[in-house]
C-alpha cells in the first residue's frame, strides 16, 4: 500500500515532495526588536529543512510593528526585512523543501510598546491592553500592509504564503462576534465580520499568484462564539476568492478551556474540507506517523501540519518513515546515519 505521508503534493506549479508541513511557530528571536533574520532563524529552518520536511513555514511574520505579537517578532513590514529572508528560503529551498511564511497582524494580542489596535476597544482578558478601535482609514491602511507583505514575501523568494486568520489575531478577532462589536461594514452579520478577511486576500492576489493558505481557528470554545459550522461558510468564501487550502486550528480568541488530546483538531478539518469542498491541513498533538498516515488514508485532510512534535525531532520524517516501513532518501551527508 502506497503511503500517503511521502506522496507528492502540488498546488498549482508548486509540489511538495511529501505532506509534512512545519506550522508556523514563533521563535521570539529576533533580540534588536527590529524584526531581522538572526542565525537562530537560518539553524532552526535549515535543520527541518534537512530533515526532510516537505513543506516549512516560517513564523507569524508582521505586516506591520505595531502589529507583532512581541517586540521579538520576525517582521515583513519594511524593505529591510528582505535580504535576510531572501537568505532563509535559499537555505531552505537548498534542502529540498519548499518555503512558505505566515504573514500575520497580531491586533489586540500585541505586546510591544504604544498604540494598538483591534476591531473594537475590547481587552483579550484583564490582563492585556485595551486597544483602539481601528478606524476606516486603519483598516485600509492594515489591508495595504499585508498586500506590501505579501509582495516582499515573493521577492524574497518564497513558494507560500499563508495568511494568519486564526489565535486571536487581528484577522480572527474582525471575524468572531466575540471580539468585533462593530456597527459600520465591517461587523454584525457574517460577511460584514468576513469583510476585512474578504479584503485582505483580494488584496494580497493584486501581487502574488502562487499557492495561497488561510489559518484558521474553527472553534472560540465560547457558547456565543464561533464554531465549525461557521468556518465551513468561511472556507466556502475562501475557496471562491481562489484560497488553495485551509490550516485548520482553534482556540485563542478568548480566554477558554479546550480539552486538548492527540488530534483533537482533525475532525474540524476533516469537516471543512468535505463540506466546503476545499483542501485542509491538520495540526494539533499529531505525534506519530501512523496517525499522520491515517488522518490521509480515510481522507480527512490533505496535509499534515507539524508543531510540537519536529520542536522535539527535526529529523522526524526519517521517524515516520521507518514506523511506516518506508525507505526515504537521506541527506548526502547523513547516509552513513540514516541507513541503521
Amino acid at each position: 500500500m502506497e503511503r500517503k505521508l511521502f506522496s507528492p503534493y502540488t498546488v498549482k506549479d508548486v509540489t511538495f515532495k511529501n505532506r509534512i508541513v512545519m506550522s508556523p511557530m514563533c521563535m521570539y528571536s529576533c533580540f534588536d526588536e527590529d524584526g531581522l533574520v538572526t542565525n537562530w532563524h537560518r539553524t532552526h529552518y535549515t535543520s527541518r529543512a534537512v530533515g526532510q520536511v516537505g513543506l516549512i513555514i516560517l513564523e507569524a511574520t508582521a505586516v506591520t510593528a505595531q502589529g507583532r505579537i512581541t517586540p521579538q517578532d520576525l517582521g515583513i513590514w519594511n524593505d529591510d526585512h528582505i535580504a535576510g529572508l531572501t537568505e532563509l528560503t535559499g537555505l531552505i529551498k537548498e534542502h529540498g523543501a519548499k518555503a512558505g511564511i505566515q504573514i500575520a497582524h497580531a491586533g489586540r494580542k500585541a505586546t510591544v510598546d504604544g498604540e494598538i489596535i483591534a476591531p473594537s476597544a475590547l481587552p483579550f482578558n484583564e490582563k492585556s491592553k485595551t486597544p483602539k478601535e481601528m478606524t476606516k482609514d486603519e483598516i485600509a491602511e492594515t489591508i495595504e500592509a499585508f498586500r506590501l507583505g505579501a509582495e516582499r514575501a515573493k521577492t524574497a523568494g518564497f513558494d507560500v504564503i499563508e495568511i494568519h486568520g486564526a489565535h486571536g489575531y487581528l484577522i480572527n478577532e474582525f471575524l468572531s462576534p466575540l471580539s468585533n462589536q462593530r456597527t459600520d461594514e465591517y461587523g454584525g452579520s457574517a460577511e460584514n465580520r468576513y469583510r476585512f478577511l474578504r479584503e485582505v486576500i483580494d488584496a494580497v492576489k493584486t501581487v502574488w499568484d502562487g499557492p495561497l493558505f488561510v489559518r484558521v481557528s474553527a472553534s472560540d470554545y465560547h457558547p456565543e462564539g464561533l464554531n465549525v459550522e461557521d468556518y465551513v461558510t468561511f472556507s466556502t468564501w475562501m475557496k471562491e476568492q481562489g484560497i488553495d487550502l485551509i490550516d485548520v486550528s482553534s482556540g485563542a480568541l478568548v480566554p477558554a478551556k479546550i480539552n486538548a488530546f492527540s488530534g483533537y483538531q482533525v475532525p474540524f478539518a476533516d469537516k471543512i474540507k468535505h463540506e466546503a469542498d476545499i483542501p485542509t491541513g491538520a495540526v494539533g498533538l499529531i505525534t506519530t506517523g501512523i496517525q499522520a498516515e491515517e488522518i490521509l488514508q480515510n481522507n480527512r485532510a490533505d496535509l499534515i501540519i507539524l508543531a510540537r512534535a519536529l520542536l522535539r525531532d527535526p529529523y522526524w520524517p526519517r521517524t515516520a518513515a521507518k514506523e511506516l516501513g518506508v525507505d526515504i532518501e537521506a541527506p548526502k551527508q547523513y547516509e552513513r546515519g540514516w541507513s541503521l
